[in-house]
């Protein structure tokens, strides 16, 4: 792998300048102009930073910074959370200016914008093949991440200008999202000035095309991230780079002194150093930054997908010093200040290659007979304080990322894997939530607080299951026992209205090289769902009990992990959805929508849309942030819930160690505003990382299916476009494509409306969940595609229901069997039920 350009600074210099920490400071006046121009409206922290392209941690400061200031001159009212308007001494001022002082945003872009960053972090979301279909094909199936959620500010008119962030969705067109626009507006590519993704633009509204607004980009006012990843061509002593991100819709021209030694066929990372102004026809110029090697290498593609992502490949100097100056031993002083567990047993329990244990069980009877079961936490703040260069780091990334090879770690791996990991037969600092259960679950009492454990057994998953299945071995009741227990929390869970939907993970077999040997479907069995439980547990009642701490608002201030109920409307999508397949959804009562899911959850175990059903619903549901908004969880059925229990991977679960800390020893409330910016950070490295993990996923799976080209597969119809049917290999989880044109025998139309292709002549029909028999026909590492050629030999069912919907075309409609399902009705069940 080669590495160019190293030489230009220190790599803490620049990190620090890939993060644009250099930027123009916000004014006070500025911000309070945003609610001057605004009387009466109310503005969160991330509406105002939008508006001002906040982009940097100085810049955030500032902000902060004068929200206070302008609060406690009695100009601004914080309403809750980070909720502020002006107040009423302020508006009736703001209501008195004439018209010709006071500025309006719409005719005051540049102060506001130029030389800021969009609110949101540089990212190049993803391919999610689901997203991606849906679209392509024009479906309007459920999807928390389209950006096409109608905002809250007044409409704009045709002619008028607006600042907004670019949001790719496909190579012809993008989203720009505005809080002066009540819709996203559409601007397709060739009108959008080579702005990318997260870019902060002003555009001009031209008026609206199939009831959506769309305009033209005027100006770029900042770009997040000017750099792409791509392949590298060269012709002639020049190069031009196609970026591996089909959603970006052009490519970089390099010119022979910027290669830097990089050669033909290799993945590079290029930095943009030219953007055409006026001459829409040219292309942008660049220098390529680094090499990765030739492509369709194993380290080239993994470390490219990295570098899209713009995910870190080492840690500053600074940071891997502070980290192993930090000493070994624990001193006594600390040890008397904890409540010592380390007489009591406890082991942990993860995954047979894990190296990180940031969580221990124990458990102890007590002398009225109940028992005692303490989740103890690794205690990452102990050796990570406010300050350090560690603290920096592990904030900027906020977690740690799990590629199919490889974890980039928010740690270094002195403390991941060691310091703070509870290994076995040694004392480890921990901050605990401890239980009072009796064996029916019911809990009677709390306590919280920091502790000193003495690990007695290390297990995998493997050997903790074989004890809850029978073996008899150490510790094999103590097991059996809070897996019995954990399984009546879980009933609980349920009966409270918890969602029982699940994804599906997929784990690869690598050899030494990182060559997928087979790819398989991550079995969930008790002994997950036992630690799960237990982890639930302690998420939950923390939660809890910071939220209790004070009665009344403004309420302490705390991290929370929020899902919100989903919207109605992408519920009746669902529902019309799932009822192609004969599944009935009860929407009427929102009470009892939990147990509908449920329902179906169960109803689809085993059967072919089983996946496409279960990927569908959960992209129905609202996705899950952090806030210090108590909203509660839905899917989980918690009034309030926190992450607390992963704190060597998770920056949101050190900032709740800390806030209960506090809370525990005394202390006044903590100021939100800063909390909940760290919170949306947080947030949204999670969503880069899920994205980032899903891209390596990608890449193995179309590497692991080269070596079987010509095979034969059972596969589930996972997606339809006009161009092609998506296939999901049932046993590997692999998508790929059969191309309409590869169809033979016929001509196949695209029937939106019922999901599903349509022969002209023979009247096949092929829809969403579909089993079918495909030959894998190439598999591109370039592109990161697959693709499939049908085979003739479609189940019986399938066949029989072609041809009964022949009949009934021609009036003629057999009964169906119970067992076969009705139309419209549920089916399915029986012996394929699971809990």
């Amino acid at each position: 792998m080669k590495e160019k350009d190293e030489s230009a600074a220190p790599r803490a210099s620049r990190a620090k300048a890939a993060r644009g920490d250099q930027a123009t400071p916000i004014s006070k006046d500025l911000v309070f102009r945003v609610f001057r121009d605004n009387p009466g409206k109310v503005l969160s922290y991330r509406q105002l930073s939008r508006r001002l392209g906040v982009a940097t941690k100085e810049q955030r400061e500032d902000v902060f910074a004068h929200l206070k200031s302008l609060k406690k001159s009695g100009q601004l009212t914080l309403l809750q959370n980070d909720d502020y308007r002006l107040t009423d001494a302020s508006t009736a001022q703001a209501a008195t200016e004439p018209a010709s002082g006071r500025k309006t945003r719409k005719n005051d872009r540049e102060p506001f914008a130029a030389g800021h960053r969009g609110g949101r972090p540089a990212e190049l979301v993803g391919q999610d093949p689901v997203v991606h279909r849906r679209r392509e094909a024009g479906f309007d199936f459920p999807d928390a991440d389209a950006p096409t959620t109608p905002r809250r500010a007044g409409r704009s008119e045709g002619g008028d200008t607006i600042t907004g962030t670019v949001a790719l969705a496909t190579d012809k067109y993008a989203f720009i999202i505005s809080e002066e626009s009540e819709q996203d507006v559409r601007v397709f590519t060739d009108r959008l000035k080579f702005a990318m993704h997260g870019d902060t633009v002003r555009l001009r509204l031209r008026g609206s095309r199939d009831g959506r607004p769309v305009g033209d980009v005027v100006e770029v006012l900042n770009r997040v991230r000017p750099e792409i990843v791509g392949r590298l061509y060269l012709k002639g002593g020049i190069g031009f780079v196609k970026p591996d991100n089909r959603k970006l819709y052009f490519d970089v021209f390099v010119p022979f002194e910027n290669l830097h030694g990089a050669n033909h066929g290799e993945k590079v990372l290029v930095r943009i150093t030219e953007f055409p102004e006026h001459d829409a026809g040219r292309q942008p110029v660049g220098e390529v930054a680094r090499s990765f090697g030739q492509a369709g290498e194993n380290e080239a593609e993994i470390n490219a997908i990295m570098a899209e992502f713009g995910l870190p490949f080492e840690f500053p100097a600074e940071v891997e010093a502070e980290s192993e100056s930090i000493p070994l031993e624990i001193p006594a002083g600390e040890i008397e200040r904890r409540r010592d567990f380390r007489h009591i047993t406890t082991f942990t329990i993860d995954p047979v290659d894990a190296k990180d244990f940031d969580d221990a069980l124990s458990i102890q009877k007590l002398e009225n007979g109940h028992w005692e079961i303490g989740v103890h936490i690794a205690d990452v703040t102990h050796y990570v304080r406010p300050g350090m260069a560690l603290e920096k780091e592990a904030r900027y990334r906020a977690t740690s990322v799990y590629l199919v090879d490889r974890v980039i770690p928010m740690l270094p791996e002195r403390l991941s894997n060691g310091l703070c990991s509870l290994r076995p037969n040694e004392d480890k600092l921990t901050f605990s939530a401890v239980f009072e259960l009796d064996e029916n679950g019911k809990l009677y009492n709390s306590w919280f607080g920091k502790t000193i454990i003495h690990s007695d057994r290390r297990f995998a998953y493997e050997d903790a299951q074989e004890r809850i299945e029978g073996l008899e071995a150490d510790y094999t009741a103590e097991i059996q026992l809070m897996n019995s227990i954990a399984k009546k929390l879980c009933a609980q869970r349920f009966k409270q209205g918890a969602i029982s939907f699940e994804t599906q993970e997929v784990k690869f077999k690598l050899d030494a090289d990182g060559k997928p040997l087979g790819v398989y479907v991550k079995e969930r069995k008790d002994a997950h769902k036992m630690i799960e439980e237990f982890m639930l547990l302690a998420n939950r009642k923390v939660a809890e009990f910071v939220f209790k701490l004070k009665n009344r608002k403004p309420r302490y201030t705390m991290v929370y992990r929020v899902h919100d109920a989903p919207d109605e409307e992408r519920l009746q999508n669902f529902a019309l959805f799932a009822q192609k397949f004969g599944h009935q959804l009860d929407l009427s009562n929102p009470k009892k929508l939990s147990a509908e899911l449920n329902d179906l959850s169960s109803e689809v175990v085993g059967r072919p849309e089983q996946n496409v059903i279960q990927t569908l619903a959960i992209r129905t549901m609202a996705k899950a942030t952090y806030t210090t908004d108590p909203r509660g969880h839905f899917g989980l059925a918690f009034e309030h819930y926190s992450h607390f229990t992963s704190p060597i991977r998770r920056y949101p679960d050190m900032m709740a160690h800390r806030l209960l800390e506090h809370y525990l020893e005394g202390g006044k409330n903590v100021e939100v505003e800063p909390i909940e910016e760290e919170c949306k950070h947080s947030s949204e490295r999670e969503k880069l990382a899920a994205n980032a993990e899903r891209a390596s996923i990608k890449y193995k799976q179309v590497e692991f299916l080269q070596d079987r080209v010509g095979e034969q597969f059972t596969g589930v119809v996972s997606g339809l476009t006009d161009w092609g049917v998506y296939v999901e290999i049932e046993e590997n989880k692999c998508e790929g494509m059969v191309r309409i044109a590869d169809i033979p025998g016929d001509f196949y139309e695209l029937d939106k409306d019922n999901y599903r292709l349509v022969g002209q002549h023979t009247k096949r029909i092929i829809q969403f969940g579909d089993e079918l028999q495909v030959v894998v026909k190439a598999a591109n590492l370039l592109d990161r595609t697959i693709d499939f050629e049908l085979v003739d030999n479609r189940p019986d069912s399938v066949k029989r229901r072609e041809q009964e919907e022949r009949q009934s075309r021609r009036g003629y409609r057999p009964e169906r069997s119970s067992k076969g399902g009705r139309p419209g009705g549920k089916s399915g069940g029986g012996g394929n039920r699971r809990r």
